[in-house]
């Protein structure tokens, strides 16, 4: 259909059905006793509808002005008064496909930058986004993902659990503003990788069939953060900067059996001093040649992922002999891999690192394919984004912002049962025993993602979408 612009620069789109998707109807009938009020329940789906089109930005005003049924004052109720729990979302929804996943997965830990301007909104800050590159005026947002342990394939069964802003400290102290956008008397400052463990926590009270944890490394160079997942149990393999720090096994021992320094005169006597820390980069760097293997961890057609590793066994350490071994910044961890990882001979790439606490006997190319497992978090946040409007929430509220986080990870989920369907016989089911159409989409809806399911087909009557200037804030 064509778009008509008129002199005030307002578009015109035709509204989406007013009758729910039957495939969407189905997915969010389990989720309908966690909202009392039928409006809510009916403003939910409205709000997913939206969710699911092509607009280019997926906020109260465009989705009500291309979505029938519904209306601007409608769906904000929905994120900012309605009474609902977010979590409590997150957890059925996670449970039920908890319990239709392949068990022994892997839980991706990340958190991602939504660019925002102004400083209203909650817990917006001058703050490093991954999504930029950059410092830049944002929110970050921590989550978890589960990914399947399929290492070999191009689209492992994988799906959000939740999320949680990161609220900076300048945020947390700040009484005045954290009335302002109504944060949780109950919510403290907590570091981003404390926020994960907080996750790590909520996954396996939830009962995700995960055997790893993965994670890059701003949270693997955390000390605090490695001693949460060891004191959990929980195996990993988490990216580490070229200056994580590591002792040498044979050096730790040789320390920790060495007799204390003879004391000479008067005055406190030495104490004993750690073996010596390491970069990570310089321990590998001096492995020799045949230490380093050439490894192909996927390979589909044209796409081959290839790379040399190599890997040797050290403690994860901070602090170095100028300390004491009882001075504060002195940490010695259990012992683990420490994994290199460089382009092959003739061609350009990063170098990167990895620790891992996976047992000595793994072989090195296993640890290769838990490295590089991650990314599906990684699509996760593009495709959120570009298909589900991850960031275009424009409350400045807590509840609303969180409220929001879930409906999109509600949104993804049924897309990525779209995606599975091809699978069900295999022995993947459809998600809670949905009566689904295994040919495909609904005749005439577009799809967000390839292979991946209907979106809303707008065909109704036309409606004016806002100008520009009001959909942006």
């Amino acid at each position: 259909m064509k778009v008509v612009v008129s002199r005030m620069q307002t578009s015109v789109v035709p509204k989406a059905s007013p009758e729910p998707l039957p495939e969407l109807a189905t997915y969010l009938e389990p989720f309908a006793p966690l909202l009392r009020r039928s409006t809510s329940r009916e403003s939910l789906e409205r709000y997913l509808t939206g969710l699911l089109t092509d607009l280019p930005r997926k906020n109260c005003d465009t989705i009500a002005a291309a979505v029938a049924e519904t209306s601007t004052e409608r769906l904000q109720y929905l994120l900012t008064d309605a009474t609902w729990d977010p979590q409590a979302l997150d957890q059925q929804r996670v449970t039920a496909l908890a319990a239709q996943s392949p068990p022994q997965g892997i839980l991706a830990l990340d958190d991602t930058g939504l660019p925002k301007q102004g400083r209203g909104s909650v817990g917006v800050a001058r703050q490093y986004s991954g999504t930029l590159g950059k410092v830049a005026n944002c929110q970050v947002v921590v989550s978890a993902h589960y990914v399947a342990d399929e290492p070999t394939s191009r689209a492992p069964v994988h799906w959000p659990l939740t999320a949680q802003l990161y609220l900076p400290e300048a945020w947390a102290t700040d009484s005045t503003r954290r009335a302002k956008v109504q944060v949780p008397t109950a919510v403290a400052f907590q570091t981003k990788p404390e926020l994960a463990l907080a996750l790590v926590d909520r996954a396996r009270a939830w009962g995700v069939p995960f055997a790893w944890v993965v994670a890059d490394a701003g949270y693997g160079d955390n000390p605090n953060f490695l001693l949460g997942l060891e004191a959990g149990q929980l195996a990993y393999v988490v990216g580490v900067s070229s200056s994580f720090g590591g002792r040498l096994p044979d050096e730790v021992h040789a320390a920790a059996l060495a007799p204390p320094p003879h004391p000479r005169g008067r005055g406190q006597p030495k104490k004993p001093r750690p073996a010596p820390l390491y970069a990570a980069q310089a321990v590998l760097a001096a492995l020799p040649e045949d230490r380093w293997q050439t490894i192909t961890w996927r390979e589909h057609d044209d796409d081959v992922l290839c790379k040399q590793f190599a890997a040797v066994r050290v403690h994860w350490a901070t602090g170095g002999t100028q300390f004491s071994t009882s001075h504060h910044r002195v940490s010695t961890g259990p012992e683990g891999w420490l994994l290199g990882e460089r382009p092959v001979p003739g061609e350009s790439g990063d170098h990167k690192w990895y620790f891992s606490n996976l047992p000595a006997a793994t072989p090195l190319h296993r640890l290769v394919e838990v490295a590089h497992s991650r990314w599906p978090i990684e699509q996760f946040y593009e495709d959120a984004k570009g298909e589900c409007g991850l960031d275009h929430y424009q409350g400045r509220r807590w509840d609303g912002l969180h409220r929001h986080l879930a409906l999109v990870m509600l949104a993804y989920s049924f897309l990525a049962r779209q995606r599975w369907m091809p699978a069900n016989s295999a022995g993947f089911s459809p998600l809670w025993g949905a009566a689904v159409v295994p040919s495909g989409p609904s005749p005439g809806a577009p799809v967000a993602l390839p292979g991946c399911g209907v979106m809303a087909y707008r065909h109704q009557s036309n409606c004016s979408l806002p100008p520009q200037a009001d959909l942006t804030k």
